[in-house]
């Protein structure tokens, strides 16, 4: 099961993560308005050795692929309200592969989503807050095992170490199930993780 580490932005805990949990992406967060931004001057992280993970929100175009190549970004996480013609048109701009969040509340309109699968890498579900996530918050996971697409996601919203056994447990309902996407629940505070507690979590997701 893949491991996003999302939020990550001090470059010592950057190399603490790598090192010792090695997660499969790293999430980094391009929306000015939380408390986990990155900035645009941050050379240690635009080296860091993983598949790299930038978060944005409603940004335009041209900014998003600048960072992209700033960064080496492999993958682009559209985390706000993003529709398809701006998914089309980025999926032209760049190599980077796509995420797509639906911010979860009662329900899912899975004809929205359909129409995007042929541009995504993987849909991902988080729990809907006025924040664009960070939350730590969850959403009813018993939502997504009518999943009815193909196209594989990753869970996101309020997870922690408490959740493995529903996480193996819905990903043997819903086989779509890519991942995980963990944040807040494992931070000392805004874009500092406890990386011990990562490692802890992630070889319990792991184990049989």
């Amino acid at each position: 099961m893949l491991v996003k580490v999302c939020g990550m932005r001090e470059p010592g805990n950057v190399s603490e993560l790598l090192d010792k949990v090695s997660p499969d992406l790293m999430g980094m967060i391009f929306f000015p308005k939380s408390s986990r931004y990155v900035g645009l001057s941050s050379p240690e992280l635009e080296v860091a050795d993983v598949a790299k993970v930038g978060v944005f929100v409603n940004r335009p175009l041209a900014e998003v692929k600048e960072i992209v190549d700033q960064f080496n970004l492999s993958y682009v996480q559209l985390h706000g309200d993003e529709g398809l013609d701006y998914v089309q048109e980025l999926k032209g701009l760049t190599s980077a592969e796509i995420i797509k969040v639906f911010r979860v509340e009662e329900s899912i309109d899975w004809e929205e989503l359909k129409a995007l699968e042929p541009f995504v890498k993987y849909f991902l579900f988080d729990t809907q807050t006025k924040q664009y996530g960070g939350s730590g918050k969850k959403f009813d996971w018993s939502i997504l095992e009518d999943y009815p697409l193909e196209k594989t996601f990753l869970l996101s919203g309020g997870i922690d170490g408490n959740n493995v056994r529903k996480i193996k447990e819905l990903a043997l309902k819903v086989p779509q199930l890519a991942g995980v996407d963990i944040n807040s629940k494992f931070e000392i505070e805004a874009a500092l993780k406890d990386v011990d507690k990562i490692k802890a979590f992630v070889e319990a997701l792991r184990s049989n």
